[in-house]
């Protein structure tokens, strides 16, 4: 196999987000549910942006996140996802290309505008997640640069986007060109009501295309329907190479080649925001693999990434993530 000019590409939606700072009385008095994603339309959207104050806006969307993470570790990273040809879009494109990302998805000159994520951060540091998906699902695989996924060590695939039926033939066309030239195939699940609305499909997609699985505790019990976490870790044992399994406070469990790996939290500071947590320890995590470390060291980095992240406003690091390592791993 030829050498890879890229170490990880990442399929996702392409989401501009809006933080925003709420207490439990606007989740309730918009019976939003703490802690979760919701899809709102374009209108919905409008009308709780106009409900709160200012907000902080940054370019997000889960894939996206992980691969600027990646980028900012110093990583070779691409990412493919749909924009429109506006504000948002213009943002989100200059602030990814800005980390060191590859981006190249040309912006759709009709249809749907950008994508924008609305984060509603309560004061125990959850976040609320009201999302217009807009232009990102109109991914479609005449859209996927198969050149780009050919030259990625790791095709990584965001879970959300699973709700397009065009982007679902995107992944597995992707994954298929992926595997076809030695790469690996890595899914996030992204959510537990995603989960739950594609259970069936999911489970076929871990079986018979991802060699590398990462899932919240809520979302792997989920996934197999499992009346508890350790049941989970049974159900998913062997069907992939590698199961990243993390659980907040508690830290994460790796699985990988038959053995199992306990990984500590890293705490870098109090609880600000929990926005892209796991987005970062999948980029800790698939940073430290494409540079051949072991299992429990990639578990290690993603936990030190999801530890900066959640000290911050916002998905993106705002620290130096290499002098980070060098810190606390070296």
């Amino acid at each position: 196999m030829t050498a890879k000019s890229l170490d990880v590409v990442g399929i996702g939606n392409a989401i501009v987000d809006v933080l925003v700072q709420a207490d439990e009385r606007f989740l309730g008095d918009h019976s939003l549910t703490k802690g979760t994603m919701a899809l709102v339309d374009e209108a919905q959207a409008e009308r709780l942006y106009a409900s709160v104050g200012a907000g902080l806006e940054t370019s997000g969307g889960s894939a996206a996140n992980t691969l600027a993470g990646i980028a900012q570790l110093g990583g070779r990273a691409g990412f493919i996802g749909r924009v429109r040809d506006d504000q948002l879009g213009a943002i989100f494109s200059h602030d990814i290309r800005a980390v060191g990302t590859r981006f190249e998805t040309p912006a759709a000159t009709s249809g749907p505008s950008t994508a924008r994520c609305l984060i509603l951060v309560t004061p125990d540091a959850q976040r609320t997640m009201c999302t217009y998906l807009g232009a990102s699902v109109a991914l479609e695989p005449a859209d996927l640069d198969l050149e780009m996924v050919a030259q990625a060590q790791v095709l990584y695939l965001e879970g959300y986007l699973w709700d397009s039926d065009a982007a679902k033939r995107a992944f597995i066309a992707a994954a298929e060109v992926a595997r076809a030239h030695g790469g690996e195939v890595a899914l996030s699940l992204s959510d537990a009501f995603c989960v739950e609305r594609h259970r069936e499909s999911f489970q076929e997609l871990v079986d018979g295309h991802v060699d590398i699985l990462f899932a919240n505790e809520m979302e792997i019990t989920s996934l197999y329907k499992a009346n508890s976490f350790e049941e989970a870790v049974e159900q998913v044992s062997g069907r992939c190479r590698v199961a990243a399994l993390t659980r907040s406070e508690l830290g994460s469990l790796v699985l990988a080649d038959g053995q199992s790996h306990r990984i500590e939290p890293i705490q870098l500071g109090p609880l600000v925001d929990t926005t892209g947590a796991g987005d970062l320890y999948a980029a800790g995590f698939l940073y430290g693999w494409t540079r051949g470390e072991t299992a429990a060291r990639c578990g290690q980095l993603g936990s030190l990434c999801a530890g900066q992240v959640v000290t911050q406003l916002g998905p993106r690091p705002q620290a130096n993530l290499t002098e980070l390592v060098q810190r606390h791993l070296s």
